[in-house]
């Protein structure tokens, strides 16, 4: 998948981060990925919803699909092991 993460990478959107390879890792390193906020209301699954090179990237993905943005926290990817 790490090729196939680095051409299309909303092939890991509904995966959690945690749960990536050591290659999509590597592949999608310097991503931004958005996270559904935990409140002890919903109770989210840890996954990711959205994925690009930007927080406005991923917000409008997010909107999109019909979700408000302002219900999900963003994170750049790191390289693993850091």
């Amino acid at each position: 998948m790490a090729a196939a993460a680095a051409k299309n990478p909303k092939r890991a959107i509904g995966r959690s981060p945690e749960a990536l390879t050591l290659e999509e890792r590597l592949a999608l390193a310097g991503k931004y990925i958005a996270l559904e906020l935990y409140s002890p209301a919903t109770t989210p699954l840890r996954r990711i919803e959205a994925i690009g090179d930007s927080v406005a990237e991923c917000s409008g993905q997010l909107s999109e699909r019909g979700l408000d943005p302002t219900n999900f926290e963003f994170t750049r990817l790191s390289w693993p092991y850091n």
